[in-house]
């Protein structure tokens, strides 16, 4: 069975040091085999930020793939969003903004869908569509395919539609009809799951991920992350989630979630 913890929004400046202690915990004894990071590492991308999101990446028990947020982009410093935005982000997690990893269980698809020039909102351009898409058409049968970005491509709450990526109704057709099966996101401090729907006969999942660090929680939700499971011996993969919250006796399951995916 692959594990894949899947982190998003610790919103390091904010983060909460218990939480943090106990999220080292978790992952010690889930022992996930990557960890995948959808964005906001930090609060308002200083330097120092990055260095104690770095710090607390180095401590867990896989490597770590993460792609930007908003937030780790300057918003103060305009010289530095204009000329370098991702100068203090690459320092920390490395030159590649939309990082591909690959194992014979396993492939996901990093994707940039932040802008210098937009404050908040997300966005993602035809030639990421085909990349993407590329990259799911050339998966090998039994992998899990993943894409993984910063904004939401469904929202749970009309009231989060504003949140939504830009570009969205192009590229989850695209994406899921190339072959994937996972889109995880971050971005509005919400856990949850919800199918998605392409232009053929196949189909996905939206996976949200709701802060994993931060003092920033939303609608009373307490600190989240995300356990995803995946048995690539079974003839259709079976392929399941589990959403862990943040209380007094540190992280808890609370759901555990069936994926049926769309396999031949």
């Amino acid at each position: 069975m692959m594990r894949i913890l899947h982190l998003s929004d610790p919103h390091f400046g904010t983060e909460r040091p218990q939480v943090l202690t106990a999220l080292q915990a978790l992952a010690e004894r889930l022992a996930p085999d990557v960890v995948l990071l959808s964005g906001d590492i930090t609060q308002r991308a200083r330097r120092w930020q990055f260095a104690a999101a770095r710090a607390f990446a180095d401590t867990l028990p896989a490597p770590v793939v993460a792609v930007p947020g908003n937030h780790d982009l300057p918003l103060f410093n305009l010289w530095a969003r204009w000329r370098n935005p991702y100068g203090n982000y690459r320092r920390a997690f490395g030159q590649r903004l939309e990082p591909v990893f690959a194992e014979p269980r396993l492939l996901v698809v990093g994707v940039n869908s932040t802008r210098a020039g937009r404050h908040k909102n997300g966005e993602v351009t035809p030639e990421q569509v085909a990349r993407v898409s590329g990259h799911l058409a050339a998966a090998l049968p039994g992998q899990l395919r993943i894409v993984m970005l910063h904004h939401p491509v469904r929202a749970w709450s009309q009231g989060d539609r504003k949140n939504l990526l830009i570009g969205r109704a192009s590229a989850v057709p695209a994406w899921l009809a190339a072959g994937a099966d996972l889109i995880l996101g971050g971005h509005i401090h919400l856990p949850y799951v919800l199918p998605l729907a392409g232009d053929g006969s196949r189909s996905g999942w939206a996976i949200q991920a709701g802060t994993a660090l931060s003092s920033r929680v939303r609608e009373n939700v307490s600190n989240s992350v995300n356990l995803i499971l995946y048995d690539a011996g079974h003839p259709r993969g079976a392929c399941a989630v589990e959403r862990w919250d943040h209380g007094t006796a540190g992280f808890q399951r609370v759901a555990h979630t069936d994926l049926p995916l769309a396999r031949p």
